[in-house]
C-alpha cells in the first residue's frame, strides 16, 4: 500500500497493519514523541486526509487530546489498513533542526599539549641472515626508542598486517600510538607517507543534541565542528522514556543505538568529505555524555539505571575500538568514554568540572547544567559533591501543550505591558510556533511581575483581560499569542497547571543546590561563582531565573555562562594527557549525593514551590 505524506509530497510503501509512527520514523519524518510512543504525551498528532487509518482510542485515552484534534490521530496508536494520505505540518510537531551550541566560549586551558593519540614515523633496520630479529620485536624496539615508552602493546589484527606494511614501506612505517601514562597501544600501522595526518574526535552525546569537533592531533587545531538534534528523541524525550523503550520494545536497545550512531556518523561523514579526510585518518575519539546516553551509545542494557538502587553497568567503560563503537573512523582506533559518577551524573558533568577547572580552584563554585535532569556540582580543589534533581521535561518544552525545543519559531523572550499586550521574540525571527524553556521562565517572571499569577502560580481570573480564559478540560490558561499571529492559526498559551509544573521544576533545581550546601553545612553566600553550562543555560536570563526562584539571589557578577563544557572537556582529554589523568582521578573521588535518600531534599523542594520561595529572606532583591 502507499502512504502519501503532505506537505513533503512523499509516497511511502507500507504494509497493512504497520504502525504509523514507526513508518514515519524509518522514513526520516521524525515526529516529537516525548513519551516514546506509549500514547501518553499527545505530541505525535497527524492530520488524516484520506484512507483507513485505525486509531486505538482505548490506548489513546492515556492522553487528553485538545479539542482541535478531533479529526487527527496519534501516530503512535494508529495502524495503516489502506492507501492513505496524511498531513504532518511544520508546526512544532516535527523534530527539526535545533539551536545547537558548539564550542564558542573560550575557557582557561592550563594543560600542556600532549594528545592521547600520536603518529610516529619509524625507520627500522632491514633484516638479513645475521640480523634476524622477528618483525614485531624489530618494530617495538624502534618504537620504544622514539617514544620512551616501556609497555607497548600490539593487537592481533595489527600483527597480521605488520609484515606486509614493513616491506611495502621499505622498513619505514607510520605508527599511531594511543598512550596513557606509561601504557601505550598501537592502534594503526601503515607504510609511511608525508601526507598522512591523523585526527581525533571530541564528541558530546546529549539527550537533545549531538555535537562533534574534528581535531588535528598534530597541533590541537579544530578542523571542523558540527551539531544536530539527537534523533533518539523520536523514541522518548528524556532518558527515562528511552530506558523504557530500550528495555520493553523488541530490538529497542539496538534501534536506539543505531539511531544515535546515524546522527553522529552523518555529521562526521559531512565533515570528513568537506575537508578531504579519509575515515582511516581518524584514529581516536573521546566521548562525553550522561550515563544513559553512554549505555545506549555502547549498546549496554540501561534497564537498571531506573530501578532502585539505580546502579549503572559501568561508570568508566573500558576503551573500545572504532569498529566496536560503530563510529565512522579507523576501525582499530580507540574510543574513550569519559567517566561518570552515578546513574544520573555522567561523563558530561565530569567533563564540565574539567573544563571549568573546579577541581583546581581554591574558591567554592557551583556548576549547573539545567535540563530534564538538573545536574549540579559543588566544590573546589579539596572536594567535589554532585547530585541530579529531576526537573521534568518542561525546560526542554516537554509536557507543555504549546511547548517545544529551541527550534525555529520558538518564543524565547517576551514582555507584557500593563494593559496585558504581549510582545515576543522568536528564534530565527520565524512566525511563532510554540514556546521553549527559556521563554517559559521569561513568561513566568513577567506574569508574576505584572500580577497575572500569584506566588503559587494561580492565575488571577478576576483581571480584566480576555487573555485569561478556560481551555476546556485543560482548565484555565493565559494566551501568549493570538491565533492570527501564529504559524499554524491556533493560539499559543500557557495553562495554569503548566505554570505550576514549571514552578515545581525550578524548585527542584534550587532545592538541589541547597541540599548540596546543607550536606556540608555551608551557606549560599560562601559560593564565589555559579557556572551555568549547556545550550539552555546560554539562553537563560539570570534576572528572570532569580525572580522565579530557580537560581540563588546572588550578585550578577557571580554568574557566568560557560557554554558547552561537555564538548570542551572531551576535547581537553583528547589533546592533553594530563587532563585524562585528572578527570579519571577526580571522578573517582567525587561524592554522589542521592537526593531520594533522607528528607532534606524534599523539605527544600516544598519550600521552593512558591515564587520565589517561602523564605523571602533568601531573595532580598526580588520585589
Amino acid at each position: 500500500m502507499e502512504l502519501r505524506v503532505l506537505p513533503d509530497e512523499r509516497v511511502l510503501v507500507v504494509q497493512e497493519g504497520d504502525n504509523l509512527l514507526a513508518v514515519l520514523n524509518r522514513s526520516d519524518i521524525n515526529l516529537i514523541a516525548s513519551c516514546g510512543g506509549r500514547g501518553s504525551c499527545g505530541r505525535c498528532l497527524v492530520d488524516v486526509i484520506a484512507g483507513d487509518l485505525r486509531f486505538n482510542r482505548k490506548r489513546g485515552k492515556k492522553c487528553q487530546l485538545p479539542e482541535w484534534a478531533a479529526n487527527q490521530v496519534l501516530a503512535c496508536n494508529t495502524t495503516i489498513h489502506s492507501d492513505a494520505v496524511i498531513m504532518v505540518p511544520y508546526d512544532g510537531r516535527r523534530l527539526n533542526a535545533h539551536k545547537v551550541l558548539l564550542n564558542e566560549i573560550e575557557l582557561e586551558n592550563p594543560y600542556e599539549f600532549g594528545p592521547l593519540f600520536r603518529r610516529y614515523s619509524l625507520q627500522l633496520p632491514e633484516p638479513n641472515l645475521t640480523e634476524n630479529t622477528d618483525d614485531l620485536n624489530r618494530f617495538l624496539i624502534e618504537l620504544r626508542k622514539v617514544t620512551g615508552l616501556t609497555d607497548v602493546r600490539v593487537n592481533l589484527d595489527l600483527m597480521r598486517r605488520l609484515p606486509g606494511c614493513l616491506r611495502e614501506g621499505n622498513w619505514r612505517v607510520s605508527a599511531v600510538v594511543s598512550r596513557v601514562g606509561n601504557y601505550a597501544e598501537v592502534s594503526d600501522v601503515s607504510p609511511w607517507t608525508l601526507a598522512d595526518k591523523v585526527y581525533g574526535l571530541a564528541v558530546d552525546i546529549g539527550t537533545t543534541t549531538v555535537k562533534l569537533n574534528l581535531v588535528d592531533l598534530q597541533d590541537g587545531t579544530i578542523i571542523a565542528s558540527a551539531g544536530d538534534y539527537n534523533r533518539q528523541q523520536q523514541y522518548g524525550d528524556d532518558v527515562i522514556n528511552r530506558i523504557i523503550y530500550a528495555t520493553e520494545e523488541p530490538d529497542g536497545l539496538d534501534m536506539l543505538r543505531q539511531t544515535g550512531l546515524a546522527a553522529l556518523n552523518g555529521l562526521l561523514e559531512a565533515m570528513l568529505t568537506e575537508n578531504g579526510i579519509n575515515p582511516q585518518q581518524v584514529v581516536g575519539a573521546v566521548v562525553a555524555g550522561n550515563t544513559t546516553m553512554i549505555h545506549l551509545f555502547l549498546g549496554i542494557p540501561p534497564k537498571w539505571l531506573r530501578l532502585e538502587p539505580y546502579i549503572p553497568a559501568a561508570t568508566t567503560p573500558q576503551w573500545v575500538r572504532g569498529y566496536e563503537a560503530g563510529l565512522l573512523m579507523n576501525p582499530q582506533g580507540l574510543v574513550f568514554c569519559l567517566p561518570a559518577v552515578g546513574s544520573y551524573v555522567g561523563g558530561d558533568v565530569t567533563a564540565g568540572v574539567l573544563a571549568t577547572q573546579i577541581a583546581r580552584s581554591d574558591d567554592l563554585r557551583i556548576l549547573i547544567d539545567i535540563g530534564t535532569n538538573g545536574e549540579i556540582v559543588l566544590g573546589n580543589r579539596d572536594f567535589q559533591i554532585s547530585c541530579a534533581c529531576s526537573a521534568g521535561p518542561c525546560f526542554e518544552g516537554g509536557g507543555i501543550k504549546c511547548g517545544m525545543r529551541a527550534m525555529a519559531g520558538a518564543i524565547d523572550k517576551l514582555e507584557i505591558t500593563p494593559d496585558y499586550k504581549v510582545f515576543f521574540n522568536t528564534l530565527e525571527d520565524q512566525k511563532p510556533v510554540g514556546i521553549c524553556g527559556s521563554g517559559l521562565i521569561n513568561a513566568l517572571a513577567v506574569m508574576w511581575r505584572r500580577g497575572i499569577i500569584d506566588r503559587q502560580g494561580n492565575l488571577k481570573r478576576s483581571l480584566s483581560t480576555p487573555r485569561i480564559k478556560e481551555f476546556g478540560d485543560d482548565g484555565w490558561g493565559f494566551v501568549l499569542v493570538e491565533s492570527r499571529y501564529t504559524a499554524f492559526g491556533r493560539e499559543i498559551f500557557v495553562l495554569e497547571s503548566e505554570i505550576k509544573n514549571v514552578i515545581r521544576a525550578k524548585a527542584a533545581i534550587f532545592a538541589g543546590m541547597r541540599s548540596l550546601l546543607n550536606h556540608l553545612g555551608l551557606t549560599m553566600d560562601l559560593v564565589t561563582e555559579v557556572l551555568i553550562a549547556g545550550g539552555f543555560g546560554n539562553s537563560l536570563n539570570i534576572e528572570n531565573a532569580i525572580t522565579i526562584g530557580m537560581l540563588p539571589d546572588l550578585p550578577a557578577e557571580k554568574f557566568r555562562y560557560v557554554g558547552n563544557t561537555a564538548l570542551k572537556g572531551a576535547q581537553l582529554v583528547l589533546t592533553h594527557q594530563e587532563a585524562y589523568t585528572e578527570i579519571v582521578d577526580f571522578s573517582r573521588g567525587m561524592t554522589y549525593l542521592e537526593l531520594s535518600v533522607g528528607n532534606d531534599f524534599m523539605d527544600e523542594f516544598i519550600s521552593a514551590t512558591f515564587m520565589p520561595h517561602t523564605d523571602l529572606a533568601l531573595f532580598p532583591s526580588v520585589r
